[in-house]
């Protein structure tokens, strides 16, 4: 198969957009961003010192004022247009992700085309919130009273390393469909994603200072959230920023849709197909290096198939080829950072020191051409407990823990108590029962039934629970109602 082009081999010095212009920061602390496949640098950037963020939340005000009043089919007009800039782009995008994030380029096609599906929602969206609204006359005499959307201002918006573009579709079009306005704060794993994703909408021709974007981290997050114009964020990453910004929130009484880690858990079932079992495994543990927001860590089997499954998702997950994710003969890329990979070697070598063992050992993986890369193999374990911090924590990294279950009530139960993290759960059965039991009682916000990954399309919400999810709206088509408020009118003309 073929090895696709690099878009660029270096990037140069990355600058924030404000106001409709590129700006050169001003910090002279320069980071440097690498190819996770390759270990070269591929730009360099800096964080936003206090002024340029607010320089960002002053643009995003001043164009809050009239893009607000947009009407709403022009509103529309440059979401359909901006879809088109992204189909005409999406090879592009599709190149510099696998460069700045490191999956495959089968992955990162997947990834480009929710953005695709996200616009789309938003587009529909638009229309469709109003014709929601409430209207009622006489609800008294002479009095009519009706229900009224309208958008509550600039929100800033945070996007994770493990999925920058997807994240940034699942609020930025919404806010922009809503009338809102965005400061986009990236993650500094893949600052070059979030430039580009930049660009690309920025073609449409937005008016200036509709979208903004700014590097830094967390210390920029909270200047910019407490901002008075900022009216809330929307946010998708780890648990202990987002529970941070969740509480400054909480403070300085602003509106947030906050995802955060997930433990996730697939069951199968003693009827269920092995062999189709193994194939959904190798994309969901493995996938994006492990590091999906609704990839699996917990394998959980139930009945005598246990010793057949482990063999042949053994086999399957040895015969990975790893690579560089711009040649397309290969399943599994790299991780996205070296201290991320770091991290879950930690996590595998404390759980053996815990008692599990080890089925298949990926932590040196020998890849051809690529000795500088971030690779980490598929790892599988067993004898992982339930109560071990592997079962309970989100790893994010290729490894898979298998355990044994006795039933599904057992099984329901560990899901319900065993951890606090509600992302999601999937189960492989042939039994409509045990599946119609699964899906009501299981608490997580994202259920499958015999398949892999229960990822939502853009026209539903991604419904994480318990310490996945806090705030006032869920992401994708929820967060118009995160981005609007209501206001109740009362009329009297008679």
């Amino acid at each position: 198969m073929a090895i696709l082009p690099e878009f660029k081999k270096h990037y140069g010095r990355q600058n924030f957009f404000i106001n409709g212009e590129w700006v050169e920061p001003k910090s002279n602390e320069i980071m440097e961003n690498v190819n996770p496949a390759t270990g070269e640098v591929i730009s360099e950037f800096a964080g936003a010192i206090q002024e340029e963020a607010q320089a960002a939340v002053k643009a995003a005000n001043e164009a809050f004022k009239t893009w607000k009043e947009v009407p709403v089919r022009d509103r529309a007009r440059y979401l359909f247009d901006m879809r088109a800039k992204f189909e005409e782009h999406f090879d592009m995008l599709c190149s510099v992700l696998v460069q700045d994030h490191g999956r495959t380029i089968g992955e990162a096609r997947g990834s480009v085309r929710r953005v695709i599906e996200n616009i789309e929602s938003a587009c529909s969206a638009i229309y469709e919130l109003r014709r929601d609204n409430e209207h009622m006359e006489q609800v008294a005499r002479g009095i009519d009273q009706y229900l009224h959307w309208e958008p509550l201002g600039p929100f800033l918006i945070v996007t994770p390393g493990n999925i920058p573009m997807h994240a940034w579709s699942s609020f930025v079009p919404y806010a922009l469909a809503a009338g809102c306005t965005v400061v986009v704060s990236p993650s500094r794993q893949d600052p070059v994603a979030a430039e580009f994703i930049c660009r690309v909408a920025q073609e449409v021709g937005f008016p200036p200072g509709v979208i903004n974007l700014v590097h830094g981290g967390r210390k920029v997050n909270k200047e910019i959230l407490q901002q008075p114009e900022i009216k809330g964020v929307g946010f998708i990453g780890s648990n202990r920023a987002g529970w941070d910004l969740f509480k400054l929130c909480g403070e300085l009484g602003k509106t947030s849709s906050i995802n955060g880690n997930g433990k996730n858990h697939l069951v199968i079932m003693p009827d269920a197909d092995i062999d189709e079992a193994v194939k959904l495994l190798l994309r969901s543990c493995f996938g994006m290096a492990g590091q999906r927001c609704l990839g699996v860590d917990n394998v959980v089997v139930l009945g005598d198939i246990y010793d057949e499954l482990k063999v042949k998702f053994k086999d399957a997950a040895a015969n990975m080829k790893m690579g560089y994710g711009l040649d397309e003969s290969n399943a599994l890329g790299p991780m996205a950072t070296l201290a991320g990979k770091d991290k879950v070697i930690q996590w595998i070598e404390q759980s053996l020191l815990e008692g599990a063992k080890m089925v298949l050992d990926g932590r040196n993986p020998k890849v051809e051409g690529y000795p500088n890369g971030f690779f980490l193999g598929p790892t599988i374990l067993e004898n992982v407990h339930v109560d071990m911090a592997m079962a309970k924590e989100e790893a994010f990294g290729p490894v898979a823990s298998l355990i044994k279950g006795e039933s599904l009530d057992q099984v329901i139960e560990w899901i319900n108590t065993k951890t606090n993290l509600g992302h999601s759960a999937c189960i492989l059965t042939q039994s409509g029962n045990n599946a119609r039991k699964f899906v009501r009682e299981v608490n997580v916000g994202n259920v499958g039934v015999n398949l892999g990954v229960p990822q939502p399309y853009a026209f539903f919400p991604l419904g994480s629970k318990r310490d996945s999810f806090v705030g006032t709206a869920k992401s994708r088509r929820a967060s118009m109602r995160l981005f609007m408020d209501e206001k109740t009118v009362c009329t009297r003309w008679v």
